[in-house]
Formats: structure tokens, C-alpha cells, sequence
């Protein structure tokens, strides 16, 4: 690891963020070119594997095995840069770091994912933690979350969703379905009101999914509130408030209150990306939906949370954009057609209960893509297995490592 200030100003590819998709592309390169000269600009020195801590927050992982130190997963050939990113200056092919410091790029990867935008909602951050005030989008809470839940016995819960786009679209009602089948499991669930408020008019995305997860929402007796976005809580006073709009777009502020509460943050762009050339109208790095290439930028490619593209912004989505943009970006260095075309894969698995998964694999327009020759909509045990056991270990042995599996293009 080097300094921003001790750095090399010079790079073939610089990688604008060290998550899941900067780690996984940097690798794939690498294995495919180890002569690169690859920066990655990334500031945080710890690595989180996110998956998994809906199943923390249900009591059915380790918080402890979903978190490696940076330097740890960060591919030997690779030049880290512990620096934050402040710009893009792609006329310059230059990123801004924070420090006031540029480096320059033959090609560059955007890849810093999405800011989690806590303070979108009045209160929150203040109660975070504490007040039955939790969240599994964050790692020092999703034990949290467990906490909660195992000392729940009676009142209300509410699980919230903001706005979409989010990462893991599926995220917030999965952290509900594991804690409704605790409380049924532990006989005090028809003592409790679950309560599911989603900014959005629909339960999910794709309509194949929409029955299966009704019959576990009906099953656990869940009142779904539906254009329902929380705007703000009071911890100490045990309150929330969401704006509501009806069929006419009318809004009216509802108090509620609560003796749970999982909240899910508005996400947004990084403003360093916002506000640069590469974004488009709404803030995302601007690439086109089928090869991961920037639109105006010819030596820019885009992955993971942060770009534009309608897929479900999961790292089962990474893991696929991985090779679109590993082969299409060695192909611009060596003047060939784009090779590979991503097909808008992402997958949702669905724990609707512990120890069973609804496995919900889609491209662009909802088109079904799963993995396995299996009815998609029947919530499995394999799946589960496939979820906390077998994801996990392919994400740190494989994708982190350049090994493609679970991953093969579709090639023109």
C-alpha cells in the first residue's frame, strides 16, 4: 500500500474503488494481463463481504467471518492507493484524489459503488443503534438487528424501504421474513405487528416473484404500507414518520410508532461522481447498458452500485460485469470489437424463512435468468445452502481472486 503522496502519478488502468466489483475487475485483469500497471484507489482499510449480513441479522451468520483487511484481498500486482477520490477529469484522463493529488490512466474503471444517505432521513443517524433503531445495511448494526429481534416479544415492528434504486432491492424484506420466522419459531409472533412501508407501489421488481413472497407475507400476518417513505425518527420517543402519497400523488405526513424499528437509508451517487462529466442527469457513471463502456468516454468503463445501468445493483451483478468489463476493456487496448455484452444478470436470494430461499436470478426487463434448471418461485433449501455457504466461500476464493466462476460471459 502507498500514500497518495508517495504514489506512482501514472497508470495503464486506475480502479476507482476497492468493493466488490473493484477488487473482483482488478483481479480479472491481472490474471488475464499480469503486466498491467493497475491502481486502485480505495481509502477504507477493511473489506466487507455485504451478503451476508442479512443472514447476521437474523442469527444465521458470523459478523466477524464478513469482514478481511483490505490489504488482505487487494491482488499483489496491484498499486493501492489508501486516498479517497475527489474527481473525474476525463479529458485529462485524470482522477482527483482528496489530498489535492492526481493520477493519470490510459483506461479507467468507476467502480466506487453508492452512498448510503443516512442523513435523507431527519433523526436517523442520531438514533442509529440504539432506541430498537437498527439496520442491516451496515456492519456494526446487522448484530444489532439480532439483538433486536431475539428480545422482541410483543408491540410493533416496522421494517422500512426507500426509494429505488438500492443496492439489494430485496435487502429490506428479507431482514423481515428472517425475524417473523423467529417470532413464529419462538411463539410470540401473533403478538407482534410487522409492518412493511416501501416508498415504492410494488412488493418487488419483477412480477414473477410477487406470489411467492405474498404467501410468506400473508402467512406472517405483514401489513404492507405501500408509498409509504420514512422521512424521519424520533429514537427516545419511539416514533417515525413517513410521507405517504396517495393514488392522486398527494402526500400526508403519518406518524407511527414503534418497538422495532429496521430502517433502510435513501442511496444515492457519490458526489465526486455527481457532479463530474461521467454522471448522467441522475448522478450514475453513464455507460451503455450491454458492454459497461462509458458513452462519451471511449477509455472509460463502469461497474457495480455506481453506474447507470437498470439491473439489480447486487454483487451477483459484479460478479458478471466483471468479465463484460475485464474483456471489453483489454479489447480497447488492443483495438479489437468489444467481445462481450452483459445481459443485465443480478440475483435476489430471497430468505423467506430461515433455512429456505426463494433464488431470484433476472436480467434487464425482469427476464428470467436462473442458474439452475429449477422453478424459480419455490423457495429451496439448496438455495439456502447456496446462500450461506457456498457464495460466501466463492466471493473470497474466487471473485476476489480473478477465478471467473458462476460468471461466464455472453459473448458476441
Amino acid at each position: 500500500m502507498q500514500t497518495a503522496a508517495q504514489a506512482q502519478r501514472d497508470f495503464d488502468v486506475v480502479v476507482v474503488g476497492g468493493g466488490s466489483a473493484g477488487i473482483g475487475v482488478t483481479a480479472s485483469l491481472l490474471r488475464r494481463r499480469p503486466d498491467l500497471r493497475i491502481a486502485v484507489i480505495e481509502p477504507s482499510d477493511k473489506h466487507y463481504y455485504q451478503p451476508a449480513w442479512t443472514l447476521v441479522g437474523g442469527g444465521a451468520f458470523d459478523i466477524a467471518k464478513t469482514v478481511r483487511p483490505t490489504r488482505a484481498v487487494m491482488p499483489g500486482r496491484a498499486t493501492w492507493l489508501q486516498a479517497a477520490a475527489a474527481g473525474f477529469e476525463p479529458e485529462a484522463n485524470q482522477v482527483r484524489l482528496a489530498d489535492g493529488s492526481a493520477v493519470s490512466y490510459q483506461q479507467l474503471i468507476v467502480c466506487p459503488g453508492l452512498r448510503l444517505a443516512w442523513d435523507k432521513v431527519d433523526g436517523l443517524t442520531d438514533t442509529l443503534g440504539k432506541h430498537n433503531v437498527t439496520s442491516n445495511y451496515r456492519f456494526d448494526l446487522a448484530p444489532y438487528t439480532w439483538e433486536l429481534v431475539r428480545g422482541l416479544k410483543g408491540g410493533t415492528a416496522l421494517f422500512t424501504q426507500p426509494a429505488m434504486p438500492i443496492k439489494c432491492a430485496g435487502a429490506p424484506q428479507k431482514a423481515m421474513y428472517l425475524a417473523c420466522d423467529h417470532w413464529r419459531r419462538s411463539g410470540v409472533l401473533d403478538r407482534i405487528q410487522v409492518e412493511f412501508d416501501l416508498a415504492g407501489a410494488v412488493l418487488f421488481g419483477v412480477p414473477t416473484f410477487v406470489p411467492p413472497l405474498m404467501r410468506y407475507v400473508d402467512s406472517y400476518g405483514i401489513s404492507l404500507a405501500f408509498n409509504s417513505a420514512l422521512v424521519a425518527v424520533d429514537g427516545p420517543g419511539r416514533k417515525a414518520w413517513f410521507d405517504v402519497k396517495d393514488a392522486e400523488g398527494a402526500v400526508t405526513r403519518v406518524e407511527k410508532t414503534f418497538d422495532m424499528l429496521h430502517a433502510v437509508p435513501p442511496q444515492v451517487p457519490h458526489d465526486f461522481l455527481r457532479q463530474s462529466p461521467l454522471a448522467d442527469a441522475a448522478g450514475w457513471c453513464e455507460v451503455d447498458p450491454a458492454t459497461l463502456r462509458h458513452v462519451r468516454y471511449g477509455n472509460v468503463f463502469g461497474l457495480g452500485d455506481g453506474i447507470s445501468t437498470t439491473n439489480a445493483k447486487t454483487a451477483a451483478a459484479a460478479r458478471k460485469q466483471i468479465v463484460t468489463v475485464a474483456e471489453n476493456l483489454l479489447a480497447v487496448r488492443e483495438g479489437h470489437a468489444l467481445p462481450v455484452a452483459y445481459d443485465g444478470y443480478g440475483s435476489c436470494p430471497l430468505t423467506v424463512e430461515r433455512g429456505r430461499i426463494v433464488l431470484a436470478e433476472f436480467g434487464y426487463g425482469g427476464k428470467l435468468l436462473p442458474t439452475f434448471p429449477l422453478d424459480p418461485t419455490v423457495a429451496r433449501k439448496s438455495a439456502w445452502f447456496l446462500k450461506a455457504t457456498m457464495l460466501p466461500w466463492i466471493y473470497w476464493n474466487g471473485m476476489l481472486k480473478g477465478r471467473e466462476w458462476l460468471a461466464r460471459p455472453l459473448g458476441n
